[in-house]
């Protein structure tokens, strides 16, 4: 049918292009009025906060770094969450029927204390507040929070939103959801506070996934890239980004969900830490 109605407009265009060109321009001016019509109106329901200055954005800097060590890693682990903490990690684990909240030696990789989360639950971020581990599940909308030195669950909690990654800022948790908009909930009753659209050169950056807060910026895994979004928290603009490729070995691949995703911070040292999906290291990280 489509070849059929091509040659048909062809035809008729021959015999009256004027007429051709007139119907062009109405349907070009029809289509403009209802993108701007849509995108006012997807606005009025999502109320976020709007970066500031996407006139006069301009493409940000790609920094560069250097690798400083890497340590072993449970290759079996689909990491979703990661947190540094006196010398170790804790790491919140993905897949149904293998989701686990763990406590992990940076040294060895070797899985110190483990609790696994039912069934029907797919673990996904991470963050800590003060003695309490938080973390969320995927399309379950329940997150679940613990102590931290015992992982004793000591409460739940629900959002609308799928639960992606996960961060605490010292104030706020952030929360993404795979789209291209943060949540910041408040710490204690984690009920919404703000939204914060994320964008990079003027341009929605969706697929966000886990979250850091290192030295005052956000910093986002995106989802099935080797990119690392550094992102400001007032204005939702990307400051800068680093490009990984190659840091993950392709010989060692497990499938197309070994992706990069898993970011810590050791805020003592300085250190940054990076990792992903069923990958069988973690990887000390210095930008240059």
């Amino acid at each position: 049918m489509a070849r059929k109605s091509e040659k048909h407009q062809n035809t008729a265009a021959k015999k009256n292009s004027k007429l051709s060109l007139f119907i062009t321009a109405a349907i070009g001016a029809i289509i403009v009025v209802t993108l701007v019509v849509m995108a006012t109106r997807e606005d009025q329901k999502t109320p976020v906060e709007k970066p500031a200055a996407d006139k006069g954005a301009t493409m940000p800097e790609q920094v560069s770094y250097e690798v400083v060590a890497s340590y072993p890693h449970d290759p079996k682990a689909f990491l979703q969450g990661l947190v540094f903490h006196d010398g170790g990690f804790y790491e919140s684990t993905g897949q149904f029927g293998r989701s686990s909240l763990r406590r992990v030696e940076l040294q060895s990789g070797k899985v110190l204390k483990k609790v696994d989360l039912a069934d029907e639950y797919f673990g996904e971020g991470l963050a800590m507040v003060g003695d309490r581990l938080v973390q969320l599940t995927w399309q379950t909308h329940r997150g679940f929070v613990y102590e931290r030195d015992t992982f004793r669950k000591i409460g739940e909690f629900t959002y609308q939103s799928e639960g992606w990654g996960l961060c605490y800022d010292g104030k706020n948790l952030i929360m993404s959801d795979g789209s291209d908009t943060l949540t910041y909930m408040d710490a204690t009753t984690f009920e919404p506070v703000k939204k914060l659209r994320v964008t990079m050169n003027g341009r929605a950056m969706r697929n966000l996934n886990e979250l850091e807060f290192i030295e005052g910026e956000i910093w986002a895994n995106v989802w099935h890239e080797d990119l690392i979004l550094r992102i400001n928290p007032e204005s939702g603009r990307v400051s800068s980004f680093l490009n990984l490729r190659g840091l993950h070995n392709p010989d060692v691949s497990e499938g197309g969900e070994d992706v990069l995703n898993g970011i810590a911070y050791d805020a003592a040292q300085k250190r940054i830490f990076i990792s992903g999906k069923l990958w069988p290291k973690i990887f000390e990280i210095k930008l240059k």
